[in-house]
């Protein structure tokens, strides 16, 4: 049996200008990560990236943590994040004036609630398409877990949310499929992990956003 460690990045940089760059404690979150899998004894055959600056970077402090440097990564964009912000800023109910985390978080559940939905318009890429991609990256990473290998994938909230709410209920229809990927996507903590057994049968969701190796103010959902 094989196994995906699907990893959502490390904090990212919540209201400045470039967002998709690690702050210091989501670096700090890779790090204590890569060493808890290291006493684990993970030992990856593979490490998976979606091509996002915040993927890469996590993929990066964990490595150091867990002392992977000879750890083949490689880069799939399928399993890069929706642009989120971008969704945001597309609603018609957006306040002037910079936004602070609580008010986003608002805006953010109820915009995904529509997008996922099929109402939000202005919006590049749809929910049923974002979903496409996302199942389509695993199926590629679950061709790499073989039996008794490891591939840790290191990507983002609402793609880890997709396979969470399709292996949950994998005849769901797209209507509860999405509302159970709005419950997953609001609780996913910054540099969790998320266990995908593969099997003869094919892949189970084995556990959900793992973060014990956090503590104290280590623990961020944005």
């Amino acid at each position: 049996m094989g196994q995906l460690l699907l990893v959502r990045h490390g904090q990212a940089s919540f209201g400045a200008d470039d967002y998709d760059v690690l702050s210091e404690k989501g670096w700090a979150q890779g790090r204590v990560l890569g060493a808890r899998l290291r006493d684990q004894d993970v030992a990856p055959a593979l490490v998976v990236r979606g091509g996002m600056r915040r993927h890469r970077e996590t993929a990066e402090a964990i490595a150091a943590g867990g002392g992977w440097h000879d750890v083949p990564v490689t880069v799939d964009p399928g399993w890069d994040e929706f642009d989120h912000v971008g969704l945001v800023t597309a609603q018609p109910d957006l306040p002037p004036g910079p936004l602070d985390r609580r008010t986003f978080q608002q805006l953010f559940e109820r915009a995904t609630a529509r997008w996922s939905a099929g109402e939000a318009h202005g919006f590049s890429e749809t929910y049923a398409g974002f979903v496409a991609r996302v199942r389509s990256s695993l199926g590629a990473a679950v061709a790499e877990a073989g039996p008794g290998r490891t591939v840790v994938v290191v990507s983002s909230g609402g793609t880890i949310a997709v396979v969470a709410a399709a292996l949950t209920d994998p005849e769901g229809d797209p209507a509860t499929a999405a509302r159970v990927w709005s419950r997953f996507n609001t609780v996913m903590v910054n540099s969790s992990v998320t266990r995908v057994v593969v099997g003869s049968t094919g892949a189970r969701l084995l556990t959900f956003n793992e973060h014990t190796h956090l503590r104290g103010e280590m623990l961020t959902y944005r």
